[in-house]
């Protein structure tokens, strides 16, 4: 019986890592007004006919925190970079002078701080979703294994031991979360 305890144990810890660890993806991709390689990760361009992405077919550098540049290992494709980063919508202006491409990366207004934040709460709330969604699978199984003969107060213990584990995640993610808000607020 202890066995399968543990088992709920770890499962719920696994899913509570793993909110963890998509939070911590989601917010990398929220940018901070500092410019960063991870602002270009989901541009895909057309490499000979396949779609690429971005870091497959160039070298990607911030020389200053207002600059990426983008050096292309074959200089056919400095044209189909500038036009998938264009269409990427990710409001970037790539500036092409025939050897490399130059991204100048706006300062943020109060106003995109802003929703650049609401954006990190809200991932944040998703991740403390999954948490509480974790906690309620480790919890019905707990129930499971109290009608199969589990004693009634190693099953409240059980509980108490999930719900702490829970709290703990939730702590965490209200840490990123205040961090992010730190960086994003920066000016």
């Amino acid at each position: 019986m202890n066995e399968e305890l543990e088992m709920v144990f770890d499962l719920a810890k696994e899913g509570m890592k793993g909110a963890i660890n998509h939070l911590e993806n989601e917010l990398l991709k929220i940018r901070a007004g500092k410019a960063t390689p991870s602002m270009v990760d989901r541009v895909f361009v057309d490499y000979y006919g396949s779609s690429s992405p971005l870091s497959q077919v160039s070298n990607i550098n911030t020389p200053d925190p207002r600059t990426i540049t983008i050096q292309p290992w074959e200089k056919s494709m400095l044209e189909p970079i500038e036009k998938a980063i264009i269409n990427s919508n990710l409001g970037l202006n790539p500036q092409n002078n025939g050897e490399i491409i130059l991204i100048n990366v706006p300062a943020l207004t109060e106003e995109r701080r802003r929703d650049l934040l609401k954006q990190a709460k809200v991932e944040g709330e998703h991740a403390k979703v999954s948490i509480r969604n974790a906690r309620k699978e480790a919890n019905d199984e707990i129930k499971k294994l109290q009608k199969d003969g589990l004693p009634e107060d190693t099953a409240k213990g059980s509980e108490e031991e999930i719900q702490t584990l829970t709290n703990s995640f939730s702590q965490k993610v209200d840490a990123l979360i205040e961090i992010k808000e730190k960086d994003i607020m920066t000016v």
